[in-house]
Parts: structure tokens; sequence; C-alpha cells
């Protein structure tokens, strides 16, 4: 199976573009704060599934799937922190924590699987 293939990345690679998206409305003496900060993380959740994806060892994958569900809660105070200081809607953040808790159950049910692989 191929990275685009993984039901786990979809989700996280959706995920990314959208917050892209999201932080357009960011002023810009945020760009080299809180932007940079939500666009570095977003984009670590896709990566490190991808990264250990490529590992081909159970072990390393639940490894970096762990950085990879980490930079997500880290990306949901991210999102409380636009939401407090006004730079998205309450509408926006909502729609961006449901896609969070999407995100978040998918990919702890992925490391849950690969856990139950490790040990059979």
């Amino acid at each position: 199976m191929e990275l685009e293939g993984l039901k786990v990345w979809q989700p996280a690679r959706k995920f990314r573009i959208d917050v892209r998206e999201l932080v357009k409305s960011c002023p810009t003496e945020e760009k080299f704060r809180l932007t940079d900060q939500i666009l570095r993380w977003s984009r670590s959740i896709s990566a490190n599934i991808a990264e250990g994806y490529g590992r081909f060892h159970y072990q390393e994958n639940i490894q970096f799937c762990c950085m990879a569900r980490g930079s997500l809660i880290e990306m949901l105070d991210h999102l409380y922190v636009s939401l407090d200081q006004n730079y998205i809607t309450q509408v926006e953040f909502d729609k961006s924590k449901e896609a969070f808790n999407e995100l978040k159950k998918v990919l702890s049910g992925f490391i849950a699987y690969l856990q139950k692989r490790k040990q059979s």
C-alpha cells in the first residue's frame, strides 16, 4: 500500500490543508509566531505518520504516530489561542475541533491496531 492509501494519513493531510486556509485570517504580526507554529505542527502530524509508516517496524511506527498525536493535541491549544485572540470565529473553531476530534479518533485507533499487530 502506498502512503496515499493509508486511512490515517488521508485525514491528517486534509487537516493540514484546512489549517493552512484557517491561518490566512491571522494578523500579519502573528506570521512568525502563532501562524508559523500552527503551520509547523499541522505539517508535523502528517509527516510523522508518513515517517512511521516508512519505517516498516511496528514499534517505530507506533512511536511516530504517538508523536503525531502529540502534535495534534498541541494544535488544539493553538486553535484555542486563535479563538481567544479573535483570530478565528467560534464557527471556524468548532469546525476545526470537529476535524481534530475525528483525526484523533482515527489516529488513536491506528495506534491501537499497530500495538495489537506488534503483539501477534
